[in-house]
């Protein structure tokens, strides 16, 4: 491979409500990545530009409100692809923050309104969210759960109210839910390190090691969920996929791969995932975004010592926290009948943790960690008493003991 093709060009939405500290974690997000040698672009905000040009809502008719949204997007895709087009010829890994993104828009028109307008304009989600930026973070306002901050904030164009602040917040974060990489960051913790989580949340996504430079602290929590369903009115807004997962055949037993298949009404999109060791303790993720071509492709190195796994994903939004559920489907092992798997990223723990869970599901346990519950072993086409494939850890060179870590599944082909 050359030098080339192994740059990278991530797409990033720093989105957030009133106050969330978005202005601030730019800034510091582009100090941090300048730092690492990365080129970084910042995308103005479309509608800051447009509303600067003596623009206002309240002077505008209904039909005047639906096409300055829709010119407002149409000139965002533009201003966006200018900024995409320069990562692609940069010589250097390159970072493109995007000050909001293409679906935050729909947080302030009415769902009648915005289909019509995705139809007349040949627009589809999955295309404009899902697969046109690598990863979305939302700051959460400080109206919601740092009150104080809130009250004494001076800007010059904030005029919301608490109240406020806390609704156009959740439509904010509402308006992405869906997008496969969402991150929420919220107020559990002081500014200085809400930044500092943030920042962490893209290396981790990048797979760019940190060491304890910003004190790590997130991590993926696994929960196995009970049957049956609670229905459809008992969920906060939420958004659907069909899920399909390939393993690929790798060269040694410390790395996994896999290929990924998600979409909505026949609009799909492609992800290749490289699951290693890293050290801090930390099992690392790196993914990369496939067109269907490269997809069907890379199929012909799928591992026949697996099953396809297919799953129904449901994402949805609760107490400021990100969730998706996995439901697996069949085909599938015997062992997969029935699974409900939740899971989420959080600096959280304890009763704390406990708190922030949907309490419309009915929770069994918490299963971070197990290796029952890894979808490596559960693709497994052998049953786990005869392989000799079976996963404990990445991180361990000995087969044979169970280990896990606090934070973070660790797997290697061991004997059971």
């Amino acid at each position: 491979m050359d030098a080339i093709e192994e740059r990278k060009v991530y797409r990033l939405v720093l989105t957030g409500g009133p106050c969330g500290g978005k202005t601030t974690g730019q800034s510091r997000l582009c100090t941090f990545f300048e730092n690492l040698g990365w080129k970084v672009f910042r995308v103005p905000e479309t509608a800051t530009i447009l509303l600067s040009g003596g623009i206002k809502f309240a002077d505008l008719m209904t039909d005047e409100v639906y096409k300055f949204q829709e010119n407002l997007l149409r000139t965002m895709i533009q201003i966006e692809n200018t900024y995409f087009e320069l990562g692609r010829t940069s010589n250097k890994n390159c970072l493109i923050i995007c000050d909001r993104g293409f679906m935050d828009a729909s947080a302030y028109i009415s769902k009648e309104k915005w289909d019509r307008m995705m139809r007349s304009n040949n627009w589809n989600p999955v295309e404009l969210r899902d697969n046109r930026y690598n990863q979305i973070i939302h700051m959460v306002s400080a109206a919601n759960g740092a009150e104080d901050f809130y009250a004494t904030e001076e800007h010059s164009c904030r005029s919301e109210g608490v109240t406020l602040a806390r609704e156009l917040d959740y439509k904010a974060a509402s308006a992405w839910i869906g997008h496969p990489y969402f991150d929420v960051i919220d107020n559990s913790t002081d500014f200085e390190n809400k930044v500092n989580r943030m920042i962490e949340c893209v290396c981790q996504k990048l797979g760019i090691d940190i060491g304890d430079r910003l004190s790590i602290t997130s991590r993926k929590v696994k929960f196995l969920v009970s049957g049956p369903m609670p229905p459809d009115s008992a969920f906060p807004a939420f958004q659907d996929f069909d899920v399909v997962h390939h393993y690929l055949q790798c060269a040694g037993p410390r790395v996994q791969a896999r290929l990924r298949k998600r979409g909505q009404n026949g609009r799909w999109s492609y992800i290749h995932t490289i699951r290693r060791p890293q050290q801090h303790g930390q099992s690392v993720e790196v993914r990369t975004q496939l067109s269907h071509r490269d997809y069907v492709n890379m199929l012909t190195q799928q591992d026949d010592a697996h099953f396809t796994i297919f799953k129904k994903r449901r994402c949805f939004l609760v107490n400021n926290q990100y969730f998706q559920m996995d439901i697996y489907k069949e085909p599938s092992h015997p062992r997969c009948k029935g699974l409900i798997l939740l899971e989420t990223y959080t600096s959280l723990t304890g009763e704390r943790l406990k708190n922030i869970l949907p309490k419309f599901l009915n929770i069994v346990k918490e299963v971070t960690g197990q290796p029952d519950y890894s979808m490596f072993n559960l693709s497994l086409r052998e049953d786990w008493n005869n392989t000799k494939k079976f996963c404990y850890s990445l991180h361990d060179q000995d087969d044979g003991d169970v280990k896990t870590n606090g934070h973070t599944q660790k797997m290697i082909n061991g004997k059971a």
